[in-house]
């Protein structure tokens, strides 16, 4: 199997390129002296997982169940589940702790852990918990200095369930793209966080564990005094979001669509390609930021950019690529019908999610096929 034997549109993961981010990523984190515990939720692919196990993290974070399941059963039992349980989920989560997995759950209101503890007591299991804390107004969560936090834990407690920690999440970094930015918003995430925990801890109630994390303030963190844990996920493969928040360049992008041209409009400077929005998905997280990449930016076969061309626009299953500005009226003779090209996507977890399988591109050029898993 070859790039050239392919059939577009595919998934390419740059295993060189991944290899390099998750080096990257657990030596920042081990010299901040924290654990790390990625999030899988973005390749949901067991060989992604476990390269980075395999480089020093201690657990992972999941965002459904199914990604629970399916790293359980390949081995992998300190897993979080960094979704406010919906009560329905709790016979799935009570059969995976019964099965062996240590299984953490989150919950941010005191509705939700009267749904857990009123489960926990009838099928006699003290779940582990965390309390999201909200640090950024971004999404989910207890403020920090919010009085219903501690109403909340003694609940949990008193309903037989164990306090292990909190947890929390600064999403709202994705919105910055200086240094400086991001610097402020990962101290407030670390501080929000350290804070809850403090305050949990005068009551006399026990937080073990303060999990904070995203991509970004990973990445800027001055430092994490108070922390135990972080938690990140489009690091593994890198996007062009977050190469407008800054955090990387697009030569560490590992993950790719290969497709091919299959038709032009040469008097708009148009080359239509074999990857629609259901191969580069609808996220167009970059229309905000400082520099709009259309669906999508295009690099030689190779995986070498080529100047300012863009995936403009997209329907079901073509793809318009032209260039930025002025067209190009020799695009007819550029890119061939034929000839194969690809998009470093703008959103990772997005255009993952659209296929079933990744191929692995490994530094010799071989190629292997890893198994995506989907569902919730």
């Amino acid at each position: 199997m070859n790039l050239q034997s392919l059939n577009t549109p595919a998934a390419l993961i740059d295993v060189a390129r991944m290899n390099h981010n998750i080096a990257r990523m657990q030596r920042r984190l081990d010299a901040l002296g924290v654990a790390f515990r990625p999030h899988v939720k973005t390749s949901k692919c067991e060989p992604v997982v476990q390269a980075q196990l395999a480089a020093g993290a201690r657990g992972i974070t999941v965002s459904t169940l199914k990604e629970a399941g399916q790293l359980f059963a390949a081995g992998i039992r300190d897993i979080v589940y960094a979704v406010s349980i919906a009560p329905g989920k709790l016979p799935q989560a009570l059969a995976l702790r019964r099965a062996g997995c240590s299984l953490k759950l989150v919950a941010d209101s005191l509705a939700g852990v009267d749904a857990i503890v009123a489960f926990g007591r009838e099928h006699g299991e003290a779940f582990e918990v965390w309390i999201e804390i909200d640090v950024d107004g971004h999404r989910s969560g207890i403020p920090p200095e919010d009085a219903a936090l501690l109403p909340v834990a003694h609940a949990l407690v008193n309903g037989g369930m164990r306090l292990g920690g909190v947890i929390a999440h600064a999403g709202s970094s994705y919105e910055y793209d200086t240094p400086e930015a991001l610097a402020r918003i990962a101290e407030q995430e670390r501080a929000g966080t350290v804070r809850a925990a403090q305050r949990l801890r005068d009551a006399g109630l026990p937080c073990d564990v303060v999990s904070i994390g995203s991509t970004p303030t990973a990445l800027a963190a001055e430092h994490l005094d108070g922390v135990t844990e972080v938690r990140a996920g489009v690091y593994v493969f890198f996007d062009l979001v977050m190469h407008n928040v800054g955090v990387n360049d697009t030569s560490e992008i590992a993950l790719s669509v290969l497709t091919t041209v299959i038709g032009h409009q040469p008097e708009k400077g148009w080359a239509i390609v074999d990857a629609g929005w259901m191969a580069m998905s609808r996220d167009r997280g970059t229309q905000r930021q400082k520099h709009d990449f259309g669906y999508g930016l295009v690099c030689a076969e190779s995986g070498d950019v080529l100047g300012d061309y863009l995936m403009t626009t997209a329907n079901q299953e073509h793809g318009v690529i032209s260039r930025n500005g002025a067209p190009d009226s020799d695009i007819e003779r550029r890119f061939p019908i034929g000839t194969r090209l690809r998009i470093l996507p703008n959103h990772a977890c997005a255009t993952g999610a659209q296929y079933p399988e990744y191929v692995a591109l490994g530094t010799d050029g071989e190629l292997t096929t890893w198994p995506r898993f989907s569902g919730w």
